[in-house]
């Protein structure tokens, strides 16, 4: 009788077993998920401060390259592409010191939504992408030069890439940080003036 009970209960106890160890799984991701979003966010506030004009950040897709040059550190956000965008732009737009001038793969309005892997979601991603960056001029390079701009200037200067769990191609955002508190027009003025003192008679 008893052998008879422990048949019937051994299937069940192992079934019982599988949903356990499976729930341990998704515990022990969910809880990875939320120490990645800590790590990285604490990363940005702590990093923000004392980056300024020719800085990068860069918020990219999951299959981004791992870049050597030495200015260059990669963090993963274990995060979306949108809402890791839409946290550093707030925090950029709360610095005192850099505004974000925004760039994007110049391929990203010509990809074919059939020929990604997951179609629907490229849709997605351009919604949200767009509200994300509202009203904001986005400068449109393509991806190979953007690759060979930014692996340049890691040779100098600090680049920080944030690595998304993102799938779709040529979703990156890449912000090229510019002092807040002097503009392009300024600046403009500013070389021109130089320049025509150099050429005044002394």
């Amino acid at each position: 009788m008893e052998k008879s009970i422990m048949r019937k209960l051994i299937p069940s106890m192992l079934v019982l077993s599988v949903i356990l160890m499976a729930c341990d799984a998704s515990q022990a991701r969910a809880q990875r998920s939320v120490n990645l979003a800590a790590n990285w966010q604490a990363k940005i506030r702590r990093m923000l401060p004392l980056l300024g004009h020719r800085n990068w950040i860069l918020i990219v897709d999951s299959a981004y390259p791992l870049q050597i040059s030495p200015g260059i550190e990669t963090i993963e956000t274990g995060q979306g592409l949108p809402e890791v965008t839409k946290y550093v732009l707030n925090l950029v737009d709360h610095s005192i010191q850099v505004r974000p001038d925004v760039y994007m793969d110049a391929e990203l309005p010509f990809i074919d939504a059939a020929d990604a892997a997951d179609e629907p979601e490229v849709s997605r991603y351009q919604n949200q992408i767009r509200t994300v960056l509202q009203n904001r001029k986005v400068n449109f390079r393509p991806h190979e030069q953007l690759l060979r701009q930014i692996n340049d200037i890691g040779a100098t200067y600090k680049i920080l890439v944030l690595k998304t769990n993102e799938t779709i191609p040529y979703t990156s955002v890449f912000l090229r940080l510019d002092a807040k508190y002097w503009s392009d027009e300024a600046e403009a003025r500013l070389r021109e003036a130089m320049k025509h003192a150099a050429h005044s008679p002394q």
